[in-house]
């Protein structure tokens, strides 16, 4: 009988609440706009779109500005601007309203990543293949303080603790070919850009980053198909979360802080319980590799970006029904990770 089980929960399938077609190339970002009634992503093709997620069409036309492939998008805190990544190392502000560029950052010298808000919404962070993190000034535009060389051959992950004191910077720390070099997560202090702590434990380039509301815990996705949970307070890796087979590309935390989803190219999205590290269900399968991922406002949902050119919305409130975790979509008065802190 538990043979025949745990053959079922292999073999089930998760299917798509709503699919997103449009796009032309990859779909590198996908987030919740406020309401709940939109998303908006980013892609190869060089366009943003934003999209009815009760009909799954498009909402008005492209935003677009120059031909330059976007690699990032993020949500403003109050939910009225975009920031974007693209390919020309230009870092771009968006306005939800207009559909527009309202300002443009040039300063990296490559291509961008990945994009943060500080949670005051006053600070942009990008970091880019020309291996510097910078931080922008929404208002002004000027960098403070100076870039952070930061030591990796290309940033690919770059994240504000919540109370904006620390950056943390991953990537690959090496080149392409020849000597290998053991891959790090940076801890900066965002006032001076001077180094707080390295962090090792990864084999392979880090992809991706996330920091939990609370503080306590730094997330980290990577090229050697693992997830890292990191202490804070002391900076020691806490548990491996190692269910996926090929690199994880992105992550994203619930907003209580309870769930994690990972994405990877290994054609799969996976939803982790952060309380004691376990996987809650069978992978959420797609038709080609994942490349990106965010829960909305609640938490109830989870939009996903495809190498087949779509997103895709899931019912994570469905998926914790199905698996008996409905208690998971709640917010917990200790979201402080202490069954993975044990281990420190």
């Amino acid at each position: 009988m538990s043979s025949a089980a745990t053959k079922k929960e292999e073999t089930s399938v998760i299917t798509h609440r709503q699919k997103f077609e449009g796009h032309t190339k990859h779909v590198f970002g996908a987030i919740h706009l406020p309401g709940g009634q939109r998303i908006i992503t980013c892609s190869l093709d060089g366009s943003l779109r934003v999209w009815n997620l009760k009909s799954g069409k498009q909402i008005g036309e492209d935003w677009r500005d120059g031909d330059s492939e976007v690699w990032s998008i993020a949500l403003s805190p109050d939910g009225k601007k975009v920031v974007s990544g693209s390919e020309d190392g230009a870092v771009r502000l968006w306005d939800i309203d207009a559909c527009k560029v309202v300002k443009k950052w040039m300063g990296h010298t490559n291509g961008v990543w990945s994009v943060c808000w500080s949670r005051d919404g006053r600070r942009v962070l990008s970091g880019s293949d020309d291996g510097t993190a910078r931080q922008w000034e929404v208002e002004s535009g000027e960098t403070t303080p100076e870039p952070i060389e930061t030591g990796h051959e290309a940033v690919f992950a770059v994240v504000f603790s919540p109370d904006t004191t620390l950056i943390a910077t991953g990537g690959r720390d090496g080149p392409y070919t020849g000597e290998s070099i053991e891959p790090s997560v940076k801890i900066w202090n965002a006032k001076t850009g001077k180094l707080v702590a390295t962090l090792k434990g990864h084999t392979d380039p880090v992809q991706c980053l996330a920091w939990t509301k609370d503080g306590k815990t730094l997330i980290s996705g990577s090229s050697d198909h693992s997830i890292r949970t990191w202490n804070t307070t002391n900076w020691k890796q806490t548990a491996v979360l190692d269910e996926h087979t090929n690199l994880v590309i992105g992550i994203a935390i619930s907003p209580n802080d309870r769930i994690l989803a990972s994405v990877s190219t290994d054609k799969t999205a996976r939803l982790w319980n952060l309380e004691n590290g376990q996987p809650i269900s069978s992978p959420i399968q797609h038709p080609q590799l994942v490349l990106c991922v965010s829960f909305s406002a609640g938490g109830k949902q989870l939009a996903t970006g495809c190498d087949d050119k779509n997103a895709y919305i899931w019912d994570v409130a469905a998926i914790l029904r199905e698996a008996g975790l409905d208690d998971l979509l709640k917010v917990s008065c200790q979201v402080c990770l202490v069954s993975l802190h044990s281990e420190s």
